[in-house]
């Protein structure tokens, strides 16, 4: 009876510990967005005299109207970066979804070295290819254009490598072969049987995926010099002063701005993630 009643004890005091824990590290992780959004509410004075506050001010209004004036259009610039993301994320999972399930349902000579060479791109730095990459878009005069922005995200590694190790552990290859002897073409067995059960995993992709476009800053500056082609981040980029005086609370309003269809785009997708894991657990 004691043993007993001392494991009950020692499995509430791990469940306290486990929960206490998991609010601590939620609140450190939405800490940074909440002081951001207070902080679009505040005046500069008051982000330069106290950077840190819990209670929002009444400057909200104030910071939108120093958006005049300067090259900053949120609607423009959630268009253009809601084009260029939306479509690089839909490239970039159903075509490495593609390339994963080529390597994996098909059995080819050269299957491991192709694979191998996914792997050995992904070792090579995006940065080492940017001023090439910028060469060859300005001779073929696809600057200025979201092309480049998106196309290339059919290209994908890191994410046809995530595919692999999910479709080999979740895929099972008899259902692909009866799909096969009843008739199915590949195409079709790929759109309606393994997309489907791949969607755990593409949802978790597209999150890093639009993530990752929407926030990107160093490409679409050097590609994009049209101000009505600006990105989001580009937009926010050029939110600041003279050298005498940065209006922080607009720079803050526009970092608030821009991370909205990111929370957005996580809360639509992340059920996905969620299913997918229970799935697991169940199968295990």
């Amino acid at each position: 009876m004691i043993t007993k009643t001392g494991s009950r004890n020692a499995s509430i005091i791990f469940k306290v510990i486990a929960y206490t824990l998991c609010v601590f590290l939620t609140i450190l992780s939405i800490f940074p967005f909440l002081i951001m959004f207070i902080n679009a509410t505040r005046s500069s004075p008051e982000i330069q005299a106290h950077a840190i506050s819990l209670l929002p001010s009444t400057h909200l209004l104030s910071n939108f109207e120093h958006f005049n004036g300067k090259p900053f259009n949120p609607m423009r610039g959630f268009l253009n970066s809601m084009i260029i993301s939306g479509g690089s994320t839909g490239l970039n999972i159903y075509f490495s979804t593609l390339t994963a399930y080529a390597i994996v349902a098909y059995n080819w000579k050269f299957r491991n070295t192709f694979f191998a060479i996914i792997m050995g791109v992904m070792m090579i730095p995006a940065q080492l290819t940017s001023i090439g990459f910028y060469k060859f878009m300005y001779q073929v005069d696809l600057v200025n254009n979201f092309i480049p922005l998106i196309l290339p995200a059919i290209a994908a590694p890191a994410t046809v490598f995530f595919m692999r190790q999910y479709m080999m552990a979740n895929l099972p290859l008899d259902l692909l072969e009866a799909a096969r002897i009843d008739g199915s073409k590949e195409f079709w067995t790929f759109n309606r049987i393994v997309l489907p059960i791949m969607t755990p995993a593409m949802a978790t992709q597209a999150i890093f995926s639009f993530v990752g476009s929407w926030n990107s800053l160093f490409l679409p500056m050097i590609l994009l010099t049209e101000q009505d082609l600006y990105t989001m981040p580009i937009m926010v980029s050029l939110l600041k002063g003279d050298i005498y005086k940065t209006e922080y609370g607009s720079v803050y309003l526009g970092l608030s701005l821009t991370v909205l269809p990111l929370f957005v785009v996580y809360f639509l997708l992340s059920k996905y993630i969620i299913a997918g894991v229970a799935l697991g657990g169940v199968k295990g």
